[in-house]
């Protein structure tokens, strides 16, 4: 039989955990009902009832709180596709990215996140830092499909990438066109003809009096 000491460890720290994530869901929440700006440490405290210090212990500023929650949902609502082609992939992500506009809270909440990464140097850090998260889920389909010798080795992936969130941020940050799903295979196509299409080699020389120039 466990001891009391070993059953009050695990259940400490279980209670533990369960806090962990109920700040976590709890501001995530208050991102979507709210904006980045209305969310402070005293107001997560309240809603989730735990202690101002346990989550300043947990999370060393808003910022780092508010993308942990919000990766997190997104890792959730946006599983990696493995569907067995790079096109195939690819276009699965980007229908469920251009899916946000389903949800005006949503778009809202990540248009907040963009505007606060412009004006504040500390949180763009760790705005910039999920970012890069999302970016490397793209780099890894595109790297698949070099591996399967459906792209060129020497693709340019860093520049396919901006190419895939190009159309998304611009939209969404704009608004002069919808984000709409059905638009997915088309832009994925677009992106991957250009990365199997091998630049032009050097202009000949011009030949003239048989010497060439």
């Amino acid at each position: 039989m466990p001891n009391h000491e070993a059953r009050t460890r695990t259940s400490g720290r279980r209670r533990s955990e369960d806090a962990h994530q109920e700040v976590l869901q709890g501001v995530l929440e208050m991102l979507e009902e709210q904006g980045y700006g209305a969310i402070t440490i005293e107001g997560v405290a309240a809603r989730t009832g735990v202690a101002k210090s346990t989550i300043y212990r947990w999370w060393s500023s808003k910022g780092d709180l508010v993308m942990e929650a919000y990766g997190r949902a997104i890792r959730q609502r946006m599983p990696v596709p493995d569907r067995g082609s790079v096109e195939a992939d690819l276009t699965a992500f980007v229908a469920d990215l251009y899916r946000i506009a389903r949800h005006p809270a949503r778009m809202s909440a990540l248009r907040g996140l963009m505007a606060e990464a412009q004006v504040d140097a500390t949180f763009a850090e760790s705005f910039r830092a999920w970012v890069g998260e999302r970016q490397q889920v793209v780099t890894d389909l595109l790297q698949r499909g070099v591996d399967r010798g459906e792209l060129p080795t020497d693709a340019d992936l860093r520049h396919a990438v901006d190419l895939v969130f190009g159309p998304f941020w611009y939209r969404l940050l704009v608004g002069h066109a919808p984000l709409r799903a059905a638009d997915a295979p088309g832009h994925v196509r677009t992106v991957l003809a250009g990365l199997r299409q091998r630049p032009p080699g050097p202009a000949p020389a011009t030949v003239r009096g048989g010497a060439a120039r």
